[in-house]
């Protein structure tokens, strides 16, 4: 059986190729976890991955050739993605991998679509019955507004617009910017990390605060069980083609209890590690699940009210490593 896990694009994601290589200590000691990277020795999550591989970008043609070559030569039956740009190349090859004794961890192309196309994202979020900012034609803008890329990740391009004056024409000819309305301060903002099994039912749902973000990153937040939690459960319960790890940021105002819907991402968020200390292993649940077989249950204990603060640290590497 095929027992290692690969955690894809690797980057500075320590936390999370420590938690995998924690629940398969207890799992399978004998099984690793690794990395690739497109600098691997640049990488600090590479250093501290039982091993690396470097590999192209994801959009060059050899890439998933690549990549399956690596799971089958080291016992890899588990790749986990972690960035955007890599997600609709790998949910159109997941079969491929399974073919081959590999689980991709990536939810069906039409959702991954949904969810890399924030137009589609809009219609999504009608689907589920979740309220979101209202999308305004560009042709007639009303302000303040907000644009971002349709595509884009780690708020990069994304911006307030206070008044006409504010807008450029790369802005409003930039056919991939989309425009919506300025949602007020009064809103804060929430991450909501989700836990689905293969048949895409929900099995833990854990609403984290953003008390500060950096570089399009959470770095202070506090794990929350409010109204937010039963709003989004019982619209998101059951989501047509959704496995492992789902983001559902939202814009909520505690005060009035309104809600409404930003993105939804198809992967690993870089605050998951908030959830995984207040109890919610998915971790370990992607791998008894894949590699071994056993059905996931509910769970609903994580600890709330756990609040995170993240500072910077080091990986050293000595010689040439």
């Amino acid at each position: 059986m095929k027992s290692s896990v690969l955690i894809s694009s690797a980057g500075r994601r320590v936390e999370l190729v420590q938690a995998f290589k924690d629940a398969l200590k207890i799992l399978n000691n004998g099984s690793k976890v690794y990395c690739t990277d497109m600098q691997p020795q640049l990488s600090s999550a590479c250093q501290i991955a039982d091993g690396y591989f470097k590999v192209p970008r994801v959009t060059e043609n050899n890439y998933v050739e690549l990549l399956l070559d690596i799971c089958k030569v080291n016992n890899i039956g588990l790749v986990v993605p972690t960035i955007d740009t890599e997600l609709i190349v790998l949910s159109k090859n997941r079969q491929l991998f399974e073919n081959e004794g590999v689980y991709v961890v990536i939810s069906d192309e039409e959702l991954v679509n949904k969810c890399r196309d924030k137009r589609k994202t809009a219609n999504l979020f009608d689907e589920l019955k979740i309220e979101q900012p209202l999308i305004l034609d560009r042709n007639n803008l009303t302000f303040p507004c907000f644009c971002k890329p349709y595509d884009g990740s780690c708020s990069i391009g994304a911006i307030a617009i206070q008044s006409k004056y504010d807008l450029t024409e790369d802005q409003i000819n930039n056919p991939k910017n989309m425009f919506m309305e300025l949602v007020p301060k009064s809103y804060c903002e929430y991450t909501i990390d989700a836990y689905y099994s293969k048949d895409g039912n929900l099995k833990c749902l854990v609403p984290r605060k953003r008390l500060e973000v950096r570089g399009g990153e959470v770095s202070k937040g506090i794990t929350k069980r409010n109204f937010v939690y039963e709003y989004l459960y019982n619209k998101v319960k059951s989501l047509k083609g959704a496995r492992g790890c789902i983001t559902f940021q939202l814009f909520v105002n505690e005060e009035l209890e309104l809600i409404k819907g930003l993105e939804i991402n198809p992967r690993f968020g870089g605050g998951y590690p908030l959830t995984h200390d207040s109890g919610a292993n998915f971790p370990q649940w992607l791998i008894s699940e894949y590699l071994y077989k056993v059905q996931v249950g509910h769970f609903d204990s994580w600890e709330e009210d756990l609040t995170m603060l993240r500072y910077d640290a080091k990986v050293l590497v000595r010689g040439n490593k």
